[in-house]
């Protein structure tokens, strides 16, 4: 529900089920919890990274045009380019340790659940210059939809754009440039990465008998609209990645629709554990094994940093709505128009599938209740802090700092 507290382990969660079961369940690299002190649902962290300061970026929870804190620091940092960063350090050893986690794991026949949560390819966009190579800057494509092409952004964006620097801070077009090369170049970093934790696994003989499952928090717009980093409703940033591999599971792709929410309920059901409450999610493998449900709801929400109100994206087959509060909504067919190149919100012809998305949102929340909701929530929290005055400074300006490795 956008930025409040972070997570503190009062209520139950996935580690904990699965410590009731006996499991071993650890997790090395990034957690962006509160406290390595708190019942998260592991038996051990290693080298976490948590939310700056305990509290992460409060600031960020001031959003109203009239409070918010915008700043003059470029969001995806000072410099650009070839080189290694404290992320990129990090995320090598958080590597070498999750090496050395599954040559111990591998001494044991004990069941064992491992989180890995590497960093890149966050900014700040360094990245060592092996990387770099791959990605001459003459034959990267044009960013698509930009702004200095003269596209217009939808209001709500235009507002929540304006929140920190980052297209405008570039010193000219071959530095844009440069930074979506470094940000490609991060993605190969991350593809080695897990590669090298493979091919643990596979040094280890465990390969054949771990199920793996890679995904993401969220994608990033890479320039298209003038964006950079994440934040909107958008597939460049709310479509995240997922594989999935193990014993019995055949190549393939399924067409159902899915959330990290049904990745929670796979790793539940892995081990038989069982967390007490009602969840939406469901098996991967059994969403993978029965008929496909291309008509699938899948949903999203945000009430962050820059978002003047809640935005709501709710995708159902060819369809996809996003729900600005107080704004017109867009509405994108993406079988004809999968880059959302042209919103049908308005389209007479699309007046009743924009009716079905609205209804299958409401089915889900009342948007404006919970954009209530969320900003009363912040201000409770900004009060607890002391007020906007104090709230305004408090927590990193933009990427977390990573732990001393």
């Amino acid at each position: 529900m956008g930025q409040r507290d972070a997570l503190r382990g009062q209520a139950a969660r996935l580690g904990h089920a699965l410590q009731d079961k006996g499991i071993r369940v650890e997790s090395i690299g990034k957690l962006h919890y509160r406290s390595n002190e708190d019942p998260a649902g592991f038996d051990v962290v290693h080298i976490p990274m948590q939310v700056a300061d305990g509290v992460g970026m409060v600031w960020g929870s001031l959003r109203r045009e009239e409070e918010r804190v915008r700043t003059d620091t470029r969001m995806l940092g000072s410099y650009i380019g070839p080189g290694d960063s404290n992320y990129t350090r990090y995320d090598k050893a958080v590597v070498s340790r999750t090496e050395d986690w599954l040559k111990d794991a591998a001494t044991s026949s004990d069941p064992w659940c491992l989180y890995v949560g590497l960093v890149a390819p966050h900014f700040p966009l360094i990245v060592p210059q092996e990387y770099l190579d791959m990605y001459p800057l003459d034959d990267l494509p044009p960013f698509k939809l930009h702004t200095m092409d003269g596209f217009e952004n939808h209001p709500w964006i235009q507002k929540q754009n304006a929140a920190m620097v980052a297209d405008s801070g570039f010193k000219d077009h071959d530095e844009r440039k440069l930074a979506a090369a470094c940000y490609f170049a991060l993605c190969t970093f991350l593809d080695d990465n897990i590669g090298r934790l493979m091919d643990a696994l596979e040094a280890n003989g465990q390969l054949e008998d771990t199920t793996v499952i890679y995904s993401s928090d969220h994608g990033d717009n890479v320039g298209a609209r003038g964006l950079w980093g994440k934040g909107n409703l958008y597939e460049e940033s709310v479509a995240v990645p997922l594989i999935v591999a193990g014993p019995g599971i055949a190549p393939g792709t399924c067409a159902t629709p899915v959330s990290l929410l049904d990745v929670s309920q796979t790793i539940l059901d892995h081990f038989g554990a069982v967390l007490e409450g009602d969840r939406p999610g469901r098996d991967l493998f059994d969403i993978a094994t029965q008929e496909q449900e291309p008509d699938r709801v899948v949903f999203s929400e945000y009430h962050a940093v820059g978002a003047v109100t809640g935005a709501f994206m709710l995708r159902k087959g060819r369809w996809k709505l996003i729900h600005y509060q107080g704004f017109e909504p867009e509405l994108f067919d993406l079988e004809a128009d999968p880059e959302e190149t042209t919103s049908r919100a308005a389209d007479p012809a699309c007046e009743a599938i924009l009716a079905d998305l609205s209804a299958e949102l409401r089915a889900i929340c009342d948007p404006a209740e919970t954009n209530d909701r969320a900003f009363a929530d912040q201000d409770e929290m900004v009060r607890g802090y002391g007020g906007p005055e104090v709230a305004m400074s408090m927590g990193a300006p933009a990427a977390t700092p990573p732990p001393e490795t």
